[in-house]
């Protein structure tokens, strides 16, 4: 008797991660701010003429100069913190099955987060590419803007007292769980199969 023909094995399935898909550089809301740009324009020229505008051009320009190392150097942290940071426990940490505790990690890292908007976006970004939930990222940047122990320390605590800075940080400290729980429930059911495509 002759042997059945054998079959081709099955392509293994690749053991890395999906790449996520490169963002749009031009999406709705760049195209919003530019239409809202060309109104203001419109309307300042309009007023002021066009020293007006050249006046506010200049100052913008000057005030994009300044900006802009900040952009880059918190763009270049969150890339390096995306290609530092282990996946793998990243996930277990920070992913969809984490439950409660990656609620609270996340809670605690962004009440610890140093830094201005310029390092808490990339670093949620990086978060995101290597791992962590909607439900983790979320939590993390609303304790970042709500109890951010930075801002607490600089301004709040000289300004408007002790008793103050703990009382609205203790009431505050539920917030980005039940955010990020929130966050996470949502996401779930609007994208039942995973993340939503750009």
């Amino acid at each position: 008797m002759s042997e059945p023909p054998l079959k081709d094995p099955a392509p293994a399935e690749d053991a890395e991660p999906k790449p996520r898909r490169a963002r749009k550089p031009v999406g709705w809301s760049m195209i919003v701010i530019g239409a809202l740009v060309a109104i203001c324009v419109a309307l300042v020229w309009r007023r002021d003429g066009i020293d007006g505008v050249l006046n506010i051009l200049t100052h913008d320009l000057w005030l994009f100069g300044e900006i802009i190392p900040r952009v880059l150097a918190g763009c270049l942290l969150g890339g390096f913190i995306a290609e530092i940071l282990p996946h793998d426990k990243v996930s277990r940490s920070l992913g969809p099955e984490s439950g409660l505790k990656g609620l609270l990690i996340g809670t605690a890292f962004g009440a610890i987060l140093p830094g201005g908007p310029f390092t808490a976006y990339p670093v949620a970004a990086a978060l995101l590419t290597v791992g962590a939930d909607f439900g983790a990222t979320i939590a993390m940047v609303v304790s970042w803007t709500l109890i951010g122990y930075g801002r607490a320390v600089a301004w709040e605590l000289p300004i408007l007292g002790t008793d103050f800075t703990l009382w609205r940080i203790a009431i505050s400290l539920p917030i980005p769980v039940l955010a990020g729980w929130l966050g996470r429930f949502v996401f779930v059911r609007m994208y039942p199969k995973g993340e939503p495509s750009e």
